[in-house]
């Protein structure tokens, strides 16, 4: 059961903001303590039918409408423009929660004033809740919003908190991105089973699975994921042939670590 010291405001329902609504009503948020402002009246249906109240913008809000948490999920090029007169809400008690990648905690006080901020870097696996999420707040977040912050996160997927707000470029880069590396890994290896002969629909299956398998393993055995790799490795088997080519000098290790700096400077560039 999700508990937090509401009312909730959500700007924008697009898909990470809808994710995160359609679980909190999953997990017992009624639908009367969140209103959303999400200009797209058809991404919205699902939870119009569900009874919560959607506004177009920002100035459409009711003058009484009084949030204790308003999260900001919408994309960091429009910021500015849609959260338009969100300054009013900035009030004791009230937190602002921002999941836009790449827009500082600076940036969102410039726009909001003296407000408690939380900004977090989620990434896509919340879609199936199964997501990850990092934190850092500003010297105006109570621990009592920290944890309500913490807990409507949560509803998808793991949480940690960082102090210094500059990692959030390397958790951006590590984990906001992440996905899309895996998603790449599954192209390639199922690109090269082809090339050794494999039908591409059978490589594209066994690829897929081996991933989400791999992922599944190294979540419930608890295990590094070293010792897991060294588990799999018979000496002198196929394994220690394939790991020869992705652990050379050439290979997988550096060629992520230039990924993950390329990702974490378009990261720090965003604001």
């Amino acid at each position: 059961m999700l508990q937090v010291d509401g009312p909730l405001l959500l700007l924008g329902c697009g898909k990470m903001g809808g994710a995160l609504l359609s679980r909190w009503l999953d997990r017992g948020l009624p639908a009367d303590g969140v209103a959303v402002v999400e200009p797209n009246a058809a991404v919205f249906e699902p939870f119009a039918a569900r009874g919560v109240a959607r506004y177009d913008r920002v100035g459409d809000l009711p003058r009484d409408v009084a949030p204790k948490i308003v999260i900001l999920a919408v994309k960091p090029q429009v910021m500015a423009a849609a959260t338009g007169d969100l300054r009013r809400l900035a009030v004791a008690g009230s937190v602002f929660l921002s999941i836009a990648a790449g827009k500082t905690i600076a940036s969102l006080e410039a726009l909001l004033g003296d407000a408690a901020l939380v900004r977090a870097m989620p990434n896509t696996p919340a879609l199936v809740g199964c997501g990850t999420a990092v934190l850092v707040a500003n010297p105006r977040v109570a621990q009592r919003q920290r944890d309500d912050c913490e807990a409507l996160l949560a509803a998808v997927g793991e949480t940690a908190w960082v102090d210094c707000e500059s990692l959030l470029d390397a958790v951006t880069a590590v984990s906001g991105s992440g996905p899309a590396y895996v998603f790449y890994l599954i192209e390639c290896m199922a690109q090269a089973g082809i090339a050794a002969g494999l039908p591409e629909e059978l490589s594209m299956q066994i690829a897929r699975s081996t991933v989400t398998g791999a992922g599944e393993l190294v979540r419930q055995s608890g295990e590094a994921a070293a010792q897991l790799r060294r588990n799999v490795t018979s000496p002198g088997g196929t394994t220690q042939a394939a790991l020869e080519v992705l652990m050379a000098d050439d290979g997988l290790a550096p060629l992520m670590a230039r990924a993950i700096a390329a990702a974490a400077e378009r990261s720090r560039e965003l604001d």
